[in-house]
């Protein structure tokens, strides 16, 4: 089977992930696969294009200046054209709106992952606004937890064309170990690391962090973030407000940030809105020890046997939680060690492959038979 996945990449995160495993996946078992990064420097790209081609996976970049969005779909639908590929995968707002019509009208069966909604500004809602829209044109959206393909249901899409499927792991760059992940972050070794991994928006809660850091100055705990975005200006000067600024560091956006997991001595995701965040994969994936927001598929993930799972927008509870691991860190390594078991027994890649390749199989056949009796 010939697949094209399109694809914006932004700073790094869970979405350019899966399309990393989906694409070296496919082509691991014997598929053409071909994913295409829509921007306008292809520079940018390479730190997204480079596990993708060291996988076999045949990587082009569409340079789009400003908002040329007819040269866009042109390209698109050029290379369509060319590769003449079985199924035409998108990812991200972008390319579900402009892109994939241009398959569409080739013919070709579309296939959209829901990789979960940000809300945000006016604008980043106007774009959330489309994309749902456009999802009802698509022959399969694949929703990454189950509440988000509820939404999913109630926006308009039909059901049958929704597909809950949760994400995987697999590790795709080397791992560094504790000391060099330190090294690498400027990190003093003796320190109690909790690390924030995320874009710095609302969605993501980066003001309850720290919020939750003012609860705990009697400890010794220092905040490593790694993430950039537009609001990080008015959370550092909000953080000099809180009297914590000295106890954060801002890393900025760091690609395959999943190395530097090892630095940490906890994990703190405090999101108020999430699907099925890569994140916690990729600290279950190497022990540390996890405390999150109970939002959104966040509780399809880990249990209480596994991570201590807080209410959204409750700062009292992040650093009540915080501090459990830091004054219990058997107890925490005891649900470290179960969280990394369930990793492997639930969200290993090949059954998680398997249904995408059923996905793509029946979108195929669905639309060969529409135009066999058309």
């Amino acid at each position: 089977m010939v697949i094209l996945h399109v694809v914006a990449p932004g700073e790094f995160g869970g979405l350019e992930r899966v399309v990393q495993m989906l694409g070296r996946g496919l082509r691991g078992r014997g598929h053409e696969v071909h994913v295409v990064s829509v921007g306008t420097d292809p520079v940018s790209a390479e730190w997204f294009n480079q596990p993708l081609t060291e996988g076999g996976v045949q990587a082009h970049f569409v340079s789009v200046p400003g908002r040329a969005y007819s040269r866009e779909r042109a390209a698109i639908a050029a290379l369509c054209r060319r590769l003449r590929p079985d199924v035409v995968h998108t990812h991200g707002y972008r390319p579900d709106v402009l892109d994939a019509g241009a398959a569409r009208r080739l013919g070709i069966p579309i296939v959209s992952t829901a990789h979960g909604f940000c809300g945000g500004d006016w604008r980043n809602r106007l774009y959330e606004y489309l994309q749902r829209r456009a999802w009802r044109r698509f022959d399969a959206v694949v929703a990454v937890s189950r509440p988000l393909g509820d939404r999913l249901a109630r926006s308009g899409i039909e059901r049958l064309r929704i597909h809950v499927l949760p994400n995987a792991w697999q590790r795709i760059v080397p791992l560094l170990d504790r000391d060099a992940a330190r090294r690498a972050l400027g990190i003093p070794q003796e320190d109690f690391v909790v690390g924030w991994v995320g874009r710095l928006s609302p969605e993501k809660g980066p003001d309850v962090l720290l919020d939750s850091l003012s609860h705990l100055n009697d400890l010794p705990i220092a905040v490593s973030v790694v993430g950039a975005g537009m609001d990080q200006a008015q959370l550092q000067a909000r953080a000099g407000e809180l009297g914590v600024a000295d106890r954060i560091r801002w890393h900025g956006a760091i690609p395959d940030a999943d190395r530097v997991f090892t630095a940490f001595d906890a994990l703190m995701l405090s999101s108020r809105t999430e699907a099925t965040p890569v994140v916690l994969f990729e600290a279950m994936a190497v022990g540390v020890p996890i405390v999150t927001t109970r939002v959104g598929g966040v509780p399809d993930v880990v249990s209480l046997e596994e991570a201590v799972l807080v209410p959204s927008e409750d700062s009292l509870a992040l650093s009540a939680a915080i501090r459990d691991v830091y004054a219990h860190p058997a107890a925490a390594a005891r649900r470290a060690h179960a969280a990394r078991a369930r990793l492997k027994t639930e969200f290993g890649v090949e059954p998680w492959l398997d249904r995408y390749e059923s996905v793509y199989r029946l979108v195929t056949r669905t639309v060969q038979t529409s135009s066999a009796s058309a």
